[in-house]
């Protein structure tokens, strides 16, 4: 097939009138038996391919078509108009440059984008006056790109703040989906997703909300995944505990002395005898311990990102031999 020339032409046709005169005709001319459809090929496109909405069942006779964006045939949303004794193509308002009607009806549009998808209207006249419409729909999607995770807070603190994750790019008409650990995002009610979820929002972050996550997109054309991105909480320290448990220890024997608790970034030590520093690690040894080493020993713990302190307190208690 050759497309139609003329798209150039600027001598006035008569196809308004007639137009109007097949409009009239309609109210006492019985329609034609063959039934227009239009089908597009293909059914889903990528951007920046060609689409052609394939006429079937033109009825004989034709006197013009004319095609138009949407499910309208208002004159703004007219593309061309195509008489086929004369071969002539009108190009209308919504004519973009891209579009050529071949002679058996069919509408090619090449480089489309999204925004070309959507309804078109087909309107025949026959040299009986007799009209005829069709409606198509052509449906037109990114090839998408792999998609990344960007994060407005790098170093969340437990208890105090919030995060959003966002999924770039944006797209239109793309599903975005998201995973923790590897598995869809459990039911709670401190994470909330945005309209299109496109952003994930942990409302009061918790440590329970480290772990890495990972956004998707998709569309009927294609789907991406992009890379993990780990959310690091600093949180703590929490109560400190001393080990050993035990208070009461025999005056000669070797004691150690530890403490422990949950903190990132690791927790600061100093321990505290009745109230006067001793140390500032994590443990200490008294090799032989005597009754003057009974008292109070205190582990003193602090982060210096949460900007918390955490204390516990140990009664010693030194026995004789």
């Amino acid at each position: 097939m050759k497309p139609s020339a003329g798209l150039s032409s600027r001598r006035c046709i008569p196809w308004q009138g007639l137009l109007l005169t097949a409009l009239l005709f309609t109210f006492w001319n019985p329609p034609t038996s063959a039934h227009l459809t239009i089908e597009s090929v293909p059914f889903i496109a990528a951007e920046g391919t060609q689409v052609l909405l394939l006429v079937h069942g033109l009825p004989e006779h034709l006197r013009l078509c004319s095609w138009y964006r949407g499910a309208d045939i208002a004159n703004s949303h007219r593309i061309a108009t195509y008489e086929p004794a004369t071969q002539k193509v009108t190009p209308s308002s919504a004519h973009s440059g891209r579009e050529t009607i071949y002679p058996n009806g069919t509408l090619l549009i090449q480089n489309v984008t999204q925004e070309d998808g959507g309804f078109y209207t087909l309107l025949t006249i026959n040299t009986f006056y007799q009209i005829q419409q069709a409606l198509g729909q052509m449906h037109v999607y990114r090839i998408l790109p792999k998609p990344f995770i960007i994060s407005n807070n790098s170093k969340p603190v437990e208890g105090k703040d919030s995060v959003s994750l966002r999924c770039k790019p944006k797209i239109q008409n793309t599903t975005y989906l998201w995973w923790k650990n590897g598995e869809n995002l459990p039911d709670s009610d401190d994470l909330k997703l945005s309209e299109h979820n496109s952003t994930l929002t942990l409302l009061h972050v918790t440590r329970d909300d480290i772990g890495p996550y990972e956004c998707g997109t998709w569309n009927p054309l294609s789907a991406n995944r992009s890379e993990p991105v780990t959310l690091n909480v600093l949180y703590g320290p929490d109560t400190p505990t001393i080990w050993p448990l035990s208070s009461y220890f025999h005056s000669g024997t070797s004691l150690s002395f530890s403490c422990d608790t949950a903190s990132k970034p690791p927790a600061k030590f100093t321990w505290l005898f009745n109230g006067r520093i001793l140390k500032s690690t994590h443990e200490f040894i008294i090799p032989k311990i005597t009754k003057s080493d009974s008292g109070y020993y205190t582990c003193l713990v602090h982060n210096s990102a949460t900007h918390l302190s955490r204390t516990t307190v140990k009664n010693i208690i030194v026995l004789g031999k």
